[in-house]
C-alpha cells in the first residue's frame, strides 16, 4: 500500500525487471487467460537473461489448442497485444504452446523457474508424452534394481541346490567308503579325495599355506572354529591320518557315529569333569602314538563373526605330552555357511597354519601360556574381533 492504493507485486523472484521497469507475471498471465483460445490456467511469464543488454528479456507461454495456422496466427497477435498494454512495453517472445505444455506443481501452482529452463532449452512447446506412457517409464526405471536383485536370488538360490546336491552326494559316497575300506589310511586317502572333488565341484577355492608346518607325526593343531564346513575343508587339506576331537553327543548319531569312528576320530565329554579329565588321559595316549590332533577349542561356533575364549583341554593334552601346539586360522567358512543358516554362499577359503608352539612347562601355568600364545596368533590372522577375555597367566605358585 502506498499513498491510499494497493499494488500487488506477487513474489519477488518472480518480478521481471526490463529497463529499470519491473513487471508482474501474474497480471499479465491472467490477461492473456482470457483470451478466447488460451487454456485457463495455462500462462506461465517469465524473465530470460538477454547477455547483450545485461537486462531481461519477457517471455509468454500460452497453452493452446489451436492448431490452424492462420488461427494460431491470430491468437498470437492478440496475446502480444495484450502484455504489451499490461506491461507498457511489448513482450521479446510469444510462444504457443500444446496443452500440459507449461509446468506445474502437485497442487496445480505454476512452476515459474522450471517453465523458463524448459523454454532456454528450447522444448517448452515440444510434444508432451501422455501419462500412461510417463508412468510406464517411471515404473520401468524402477524395475531394473528389481530386476537385478531378483537375477541374483535366482542365482544364489541354483547354487544353494546344487551346493546340497554335492555336499549330500559327496557324503553318501565318502560315507559308503570309509565304512568299507579296511585300513585307517585307504579310508582317509578316499575320504579326502572325495572332500577336495565335492569342493571343487562346489565351486570352492582353497587356498593353504604351512602345511609344511605339521610334522609327520605328534602334535596338536588348534583352529578357529567358523562353520560346519571347517571339519570338510580340513579333510580336504591335511595331511596323514589326523585325529578331529569331536564332542561326544556324535558318537550316538546313526550316520555321524559310525563314519567318525572308522576315521579314529575321538570323542570327548564337555560337561562331566570326571569324563573330561579320562578323556584327557585317553587322548594324550593318542598323541604319543604318532597321530595328529585336531582341536577346535572354541568348543562350539556361532553366527556372529568373532574368536571366543579358548577352553584348556588342547593345551594340557599338549603340556602332558610334550608335544607343540600348532595355531591354524580358517578364513571364508563363515560366510558360506553360518551356524543356524542353511543357505550356503559362494565365497573362497583360506587355511593358514602357523609356526608350532613348544610348551615352556609342565605346570598349570604353562598350560595357560600356551593357550594364549596359540589364541593370540590365531586372532591375530583370522581376521574377526575378539569375543572371549584371554585369562591372565597365573603365577607360578598357582599351578604347583
Amino acid at each position: 500500500m502506498a499513498s491510499g492504493d494497493i499494488y500487488i507485486t506477487g513474489r519477488v523472484k518472480d518480478i521481471i525487471i526490463r529497463a529499470g521497469r519491473h513487471i508482474y507475471p501474474q497480471e499479465i498471465e491472467e490477461a492473456v487467460a482470457g483470451i478466447p483460445g488460451v487454456r485457463k490456467g495455462g500462462v506461465v511469464v517469465f524473465g530470460a537473461t538477454d547477455q547483450s543488454t545485461g537486462t531481461e528479456r519477457v517471455v509468454v507461454v500460452a497453452e493452446t489448442r489451436e492448431t490452424d495456422e492462420s488461427a494460431r496466427a491470430q491468437l498470437q497477435k492478440r496475446a502480444h497485444e495484450v502484455a504489451t498494454d499490461i506491461a507498457g512495453t511489448p513482450p521479446d517472445d510469444m510462444v504457443l504452446a500444446p496443452p500440459r505444455a507449461v509446468p506445474k506443481t502437485s497442487s496445480g501452482k505454476i512452476r515459474r523457474s522450471a517453465a523458463k529452463e524448459l523454454y532456454e532449452s528450447g522444448t517448452i512447446g515440444a510434444p508432451q508424452r501422455s501419462l500412461w506412457w510417463q508412468v510406464l517409464r517411471l515404473s520401468l526405471a524402477g524395475a531394473g534394481p528389481q530386476l537385478k536383485r531378483l537375477r541374483r536370488f535366482l542365482a544364489d538360490l541354483l547354487y544353494a541346490g546344487w551346493w546340497w546336491i554335492v555336499v549330500g552326494c559327496s557324503f553318501l559316497l565318502a560315507w559308503l567308503a570309509v565304512m568299507l575300506l579296511p585300513r585307517l589310511d585307504w579310508r582317509w586317502a578316499a575320504a579326502r579325495k572325495i572332500a577336495r572333488a565335492a569342493l571343487a565341484l562346489a565351486g570352492v577355492t582353497i587356498t593353504a599355506s604351512g602345511i609344511e608346518h605339521i610334522p609327520r607325526r605328534n602334535a596338536i593343531v588348534a583352529f578357529n572354529h567358523s562353520s560346519y564346513m571347517d571339519a570338510l575343508v580340513l579333510a580336504a587339506v591335511l595331511p596323514g591320518e589326523p585325529a578331529f576331537v569331536a564332542k561326544k553327543e556324535l558318537a550316538g548319531q546313526v550316520f555321524a557315529g559310525p563314519f567318525l569312528r572308522r576315521l579314529g576320530t575321538p570323542f570327548v565329554e564337555r560337561y562331566d569333569v570326571k569324563g573330561s579329565l579320562s578323556d584327557a588321559e585317553s587322548l594324550t595316549r593318542i598323541a604319543r602314538q604318532e597321530r595328529i590332533l585336531v582341536f577346535f577349542p572354541e568348543g562350539t561356533f556361532t553366527r556372529r563373526p568373532g574368536l571366543s575364549a579358548f577352553y584348556l583341554g588342547a593345551f594340557k593334552i599338549a603340556v602332558d605330552a610334550n608335544l607343540p601346539a600348532l595355531p591354524g586360522i580358517i578364513r571364508g567358512t563363515r560366510s558360506m555357511l553360518r551356524g543356524d543358516q542353511w543357505f550356503p554362499r559362494h565365497t573362497p577359503v583360506t587355511i593358514e597354519i602357523g609356526a608350532p608352539i613348544a610348551p615352556s612347562g609342565t605346570d598349570f601355568a604353562a598350560v595357560l601360556r600356551l593357550r594364549d600364545a596359540v589364541r593370540e596368533a590365531i586372532l591375530a590372522r583370522c581376521g574377526e574381533p575378539d569375543l572371549g577375555e584371554m585369562v591372565k597367566p597365573a603365577p607360578p605358585e598357582a599351578g604347583a
